[in-house]
């Protein structure tokens, strides 16, 4: 199977705030063809529905039809704020197979099970409307409660024919797991993955070394581990990027590995551009 790159559009949602079609436009000029939304619901003006930096899905398919791009994939976050009706709609009118929930916090295991009966419940209303269905780590997944990790606890409790996971490699480093080892603890339920880089200043590496391996990690701590001194551009960071590429290509299930910059000393764009070089460079190596 080859492995494509493509472009989650939160890494350049400033830009996009500021232009939204210059923005895809300059994505696509970088050579970006696949994309993955970072999405919201609006009322605005009396008409409620999901849309990308203020376009509805008419606008939004009609550029990237005439860009050659298309949208794989959609974040949403919180799982309960989701509007299933609104969101299929959405999805089918612009032909995106799946959509993700970016995103939880867990205080205990039962939180855990909890949760997974959630994504459950979610993988069959999407199953239902013809989508694939994702959830996407970040480094409080890997926090043990009861002596197991909560993404273990997640694997274990969801249905695989519901539930994929969408593995993203660098916050599974922040929670002290190697991301090689874990895409083979993954296995066919991985076929999307998320690919940033860690600068060499970012200490500790393992937030858990930090916080402490029985912390609360609230919302508001999670969202402080994100920060521009955290995150560096692909290439020039301390991941060990071409052995993850190696991995994926061993296993053989992953299709596209999304640029994904939660922070960036550079302008938005330029991040992504760089990335998009950096990694294709990995991916053309032997």
């Amino acid at each position: 199977m080859s492995l494509s790159i493509g472009l989650q559009l939160y890494s350049v949602r400033n830009e996009l705030q500021k232009d939204p079609v210059g923005a895809l436009e300059r994505v696509a000029a970088i050579g970006y063809k696949n994309l993955e939304l970072a999405i919201h619901y609006s009322d605005a003006a009396g008409e409620g529905g999901y849309a990308v930096a203020g376009m509805k899905a008419p606008e939004l398919k009609r550029h990237l039809d005439r860009l050659g791009m298309k949208a794989l994939n959609a974040q949403l976050f919180p799982i309960e704020n989701v509007k299933w009706d609104s969101l299929t709609a959405f999805c089918q009118e612009i032909e995106m197979p799946a959509v993700s929930i970016s995103m939880s916090m867990f205080r205990n295991k039962q939180d855990a099970l909890d949760f997974a009966a959630k994504l459950n419940s979610c993988g069959e209303i999407c199953r239902k409307n013809g989508l694939d269905f994702y959830y996407h780590n970040h480094f409080q997944e890997f926090q043990k409660f009861d002596g197991q990790y909560v993404m273990d606890t997640i694997l274990e409790n969801t249905d695989k024919s519901l539930v994929k996971i969408e593995f993203d490699t660098y916050w599974a480093l922040r929670g002290g797991i190697d991301p090689c080892d874990y895409l083979r603890t993954l296995g066919d339920r991985c076929d999307l993955v998320h690919q940033k880089d860690m600068p060499a200043t970012a200490k500790p590496v393992n937030w858990f070394d930090f916080f402490g391996e029985d912390a609360d990690i609230t919302l508001d701590k999670k969202l402080g581990t994100s920060t521009t001194d955290q995150f560096i551009e692909i290439g020039e960071g301390i991941m060990d990027i071409p052995a993850i590429i190696r991995m994926i290509r061993e296993l053989g299930f992953v299709k596209t590995m999304f640029v994904e910059q939660d922070f960036t000393a550079r302008n938005q764009l330029d991040s992504v551009e760089f990335s998009y070089r950096s990694l294709s460079r990995m991916l053309n190596q032997p």
